[in-house]
């Protein structure tokens, strides 16, 4: 597992508050989540910036190498070095095997980092709308397991208290227990630290389900599809491209997901 950097995740910062009953401004002092640019370079390729939190890197390397298919299994990700740029950001250096990175340094010359979803810069249509396999897993999860997992996740994440600025993304069994969360300013990193520390811990995508805290765009159906998950939960709305992702490739999609209700096909 990389070493996290110390104090990754935020640094506080003053404030005035101002208050609607006329009393004068009072002195507030409040984390920050940090946004900082990750430059992820890849077998010595400059591969994508990606505009995220400093923490569970290790988690990070994994779980986004495993979205964009660069590997098929943690065992092919050799290393993975994070160190903070003087000038600001951070670079995350990893290195696969030689046999598998064919595939990664044709990818690397014509692709352009230009964001921070994991899109931008993929040379085709037909790429970012990639065939995508079948959800082969299938997991009987009832009503109360998403509502128990949906209510217990506002007091697992840390930073999100702290900040109010950050998406989680949580593993959770198929009774609601959540199992890991991961947490990001960004929800696709989010999801991709979830998938990596899930990988280190040996834990299958298809023998539980993950919840986001963040609207579903199409993007995160992918990773979660890729990953061999029967069944994503989001706690804000779907878009339209997501719902039917989801619905072609045998992912169970619930959104509006609030402790009291969610939506579901």
């Amino acid at each position: 597992m990389l070493p996290e950097p110390a104090n990754p995740a935020a640094v506080p910062r003053s404030f005035a508050e101002h208050f609607a009953d006329g009393r004068p401004p009072a002195p507030r002092e409040r984390l920050l989540a940090i946004e900082a640019p990750i430059a992820v370079e890849i077998n010595g390729l400059g591969y994508a910036v990606m505009m995220a939190t400093p923490a569970d890197l290790g988690d990070y390397a994994l779980g986004f190498c495993l979205s964009e298919q660069l590997i098929a299994s943690p065992a092919q990700l050799l290393s993975a070095e994070a160190s903070e740029v003087p000038a600001g950001g951070w670079m995350l250096r990893i290195q696969l095997a030689a046999d598998d990175a064919a595939p990664l340094m044709e990818r690397a010359r014509l692709r352009l980092a230009e964001g921070s979803c994991g899109l931008c810069g993929i040379e085709s249509l037909e790429q970012v709308l990639r065939p995508l396999p079948m959800v082969e897993a299938r997991l009987e999860v009832d009503d109360a397991a998403i509502f128990r997992a949906v209510a217990a996740l506002p007091a697992l994440q840390p930073l999100g208290q702290a900040t109010r600025a950050v998406h989680a993304a949580a593993f959770c069994a198929p009774d609601g227990t959540v199992h890991l969360v991961r947490e990001d300013v960004g929800r696709h990193n989010a999801l991709d630290k979830l998938l990596g520390a899930m990988a280190h811990a040996g834990l299958r995508a298809g023998e539980g389900f993950i919840v986001l805290t963040a609207r579903c765009s199409f993007e995160l159906v992918q990773k979660a599809v890729l990953a061999g998950c029967p069944l994503l939960v989001t706690i804000s709305a779907a878009s339209t491209l997501a719902a039917q992702q989801a619905a072609a490739h045998g992912l169970r999609l619930v959104s509006l997901a609030r402790e009291d209700s969610f939506l579901s096909d």
